[in-house]
């Protein structure tokens, strides 16, 4: 199943994307969207990929208002969504399983990232969500250059970006400063004319 997109004209209008086995949808400032977010951005395992420590409930619920008021920018720059499964009915409605940015960075470029609930990893989400992400931006928003940044430890994200077309531009060095330590981080980038939808071949 391919991704619906959005008219050109109308791409500031919530966002909706919906893959085979996964949708993607704006946050909703409720009970159930904040308690799924903390259990990601909650558990330390998940947060240990993560450029930030893992936050508390109450920060969490301060995140979805911010990512509901970034919605409302215009033009939109910023696009913090929730990932929600398909299985689990509609998706409005259904409890999200991770959460998936892309944020506008100058001219027709931007980074790209995701956190999945720990109990979701092993499933492939990771890659049908980020040829998901591809697509809104390469079709719906007419990028040109999409960039991602990775932990080096992080191998499982790596092989996802690798096997959607992205290739490695290089390490940056003590990119992060966290937990007392500096962190290095892995550049991935792609283009548009390097981007193949799964439907077309590219699984």
């Amino acid at each position: 199943m391919k991704p619906e997109r959005e008219p050109a004209r109308d791409r500031h209008r919530a966002v909706r994307l919906t893959g085979p086995r996964l949708a993607i949808r704006e946050f909703h400032h409720t009970p159930e969207d904040i308690d799924a977010l903390h259990a990601v951005f909650g558990d330390p395992e998940t947060a240990r990929y993560l450029p930030f420590e893992a936050r508390d409930r109450e920060t969490c619920a301060d995140q979805i208002a911010l990512y509901v008021e970034e919605a409302e920018h215009l033009p939109r720059t910023v696009h913090r969504l929730a990932v929600t499964l398909l299985a689990d009915g509609e998706p409005e409605y259904a409890v999200p399983i991770g959460t998936a940015a892309l944020g506008v960075e100058g001219d027709r470029a931007a980074s790209v990232g995701y956190a999945l609930r720990r109990d979701t990893w092993g499933n492939g989400y990771a890659g049908e969500l980020t040829a998901l992400l591809c697509d809104f931006a390469f079709g719906t928003l007419g990028l040109h250059r999409l960039v991602a940044r990775v932990d080096p430890e992080n191998t499982a994200s790596s092989r996802v970006l690798t096997r959607a077309g992205f290739q490695l531009e290089g390490r940056i060095r003590d990119e992060l400063h966290l937990r007392g330590r500096w962190y290095d981080a892995l550049q991935y980038s792609l283009l548009e004319g390097e981007w193949v939808e799964p439907s077309t071949g590219r699984g």
